[in-house]
């Protein structure tokens, strides 16, 4: 429950301060603002209440919100009033340059939005980020996909397309979205390209953990009840430090060790309390004994907190606002690349929520309302009929050519754009409610 409060008060303020930007700018230029909803009202809304000329109301379909404008054919489809004349109050009697920016004022609140709230966390909380110089100083431990994909234990990643990251967040995502990748190996450079193929088969199968800390500390913290270690002797609080005769430094070491003797017996030298013991166990058909490792916590050791005056946390607010609409920009370009197979991966608020924590974190909620706001902005941008920027790109040709699409061009337009939109969103709400399904049922 948790994690739908928070998914449903981020969407809240979101939408509300995306149709906010749209109804001022309407108001300042004098268009009548009908409706002002958040989520949608498809047959019936929850609360509604009319004052001035305006309904307020809240929707009971939590699929983002709307303004409803005079003389505007927008995600309502209403079309009735678009027959009889134009009137000094309706948007389509407004010049071509104030409906533009009628249409641009929720993507412009959203960029603003995110710019605040970076800019008063980073002067209170401080700019927090998990350091990439830190979290490979012993090199990084990739996965099986990433070292199929070309790269080796031990490797530090020192840039992707010739830009270094100091953040490790990231710099994965950097890795995937980039092209060529720059890594120190045995004290030498040596250059990766990832095929969109490479890519695919990560995110799939293991995501931006495909890359973690290259830890020393190989600690068993817990055993699992019945399995082989635990029929084997081992406890919590053990050092593996060798696996038959073989030194074992770093976890991704053992973990590689183990996985070269599935279903056979291997003999463990083991620290326990500063006595070296000799252990026999039989490792599974998956490659593991059956103990959680006590790996080292990123955020408390590896992460960087940047305190900035109020005076530095603006133009680092700017700067992080942009960086992630450049993201946002790439990411995009990833999915509309078929062999990475990143479409389908794409998430509706059912599969974002179930990614939130399930504890109430203020500082983590503001920053994903940032994060968010700038993706929701882009979103927006995108010419697609429907979406702001579609309105936007038509009436960008008008200003150029001088020629306004017509009432009824402009019905079929925005018919086709919301049919390609509630496709869309019907096939992600789809995935993400399966995906909920079957990880109840198993």
């Amino acid at each position: 429950m948790i994690q739908v409060a928070q998914i449903l008060f981020i969407l809240s303020v979101l939408v509300i301060l995306h149709e906010f930007g749209h109804y001022i700018t309407a108001k300042m230029f004098k268009v009548r603002v009908e409706k002002f909803y958040l989520f949608m009202d498809a047959g019936f809304s929850l609360v509604k209440k009319k004052i001035g000329e305006t309904e307020w109301g809240i929707g009971w379909l939590p699929l983002g919100g709307y303004v409803k404008l005079s003389g505007m054919i927008d995600e309502s489809m209403d079309t009735e009033q678009m027959n009889a004349p134009a009137e000094p109050w309706e948007f389509r009697s407004k010049p071509a340059w104030q409906r533009l920016i009628i249409m641009l004022g929720g993507i412009i609140v959203n960029v603003i939005l995110a710019w605040l709230i970076f800019t008063i966390m980073y002067a209170t909380v401080g700019q927090k980020f998990i350091s990439t110089a830190k979290i490979q100083e012993n090199g990084l431990a990739f996965g099986e996909v990433g070292q199929k994909a070309g790269f080796k234990n031990g490797d530090k990643i020192l840039s992707v397309d010739g830009k270094h990251q100091p953040s490790f967040n990231r710099m994965t995502l950097d890795v995937l979205l980039g092209d060529k990748v720059e890594v120190e190996r045995n004290g030498e450079k040596v250059n990766l390209v990832l095929t969109d193929e490479m890519k695919g088969e990560i995110i799939s199968k293991e995501g931006k953990e495909f890359v973690g800390p290259r830890t020393t500390n190989i600690k068993i913290d817990s055993v699992v009840p019945n399995s082989n270690a635990m029929k084997a002797g081992l406890k919590a609080g053990d050092n593996i430090v060798e696996v038959n005769n073989s030194k074992i430094v770093f976890f991704d070491e053992l973990r590689d060790a183990l996985a070269r003797f599935k279903n056979d017996s291997v003999v463990l030298s083991v620290n326990r309390n500063n006595q070296i013991l000799t252990i026999k166990a039989l490792v599974t058909k998956e490659g593991t004994l059956g103990f959680v490792p006590n790996t080292r916590l990123l955020k408390d050791d590896y992460e960087v907190n940047n305190q900035l005056s109020i005076g530095q946390a603006v133009p680092a607010a700017v700067k992080e606002s942009w960086s992630l609409l450049v993201y946002n920009v790439k990411q995009f370009k990833l999915i509309l690349r078929p062999k990475t197979e990143a479409y389908k991966h794409v998430q509706s608020p059912i599969g974002i929520a179930r990614r939130l924590p399930d504890t109430w974190n203020w500082e983590f909620i503001w920053n994903f309302t940032a994060l968010f706001s700038i993706g929701l902005a882009f979103m927006n941008l995108l010419p697609i009929p429907g979406l702001d920027g579609g309105h936007a790109l038509f009436t960008i040709v008008e200003m150029i050519t001088g020629k306004k699409l017509s009432d009824k061009a402009a019905g079929y337009v925005q018919t086709f754009g919301m049919i390609i939109l509630l496709t869309l969103m019907a096939l992600t709400f789809g995935k993400d409610i399966y995906q909920l399904v079957v990880d109840k049922l198993l």
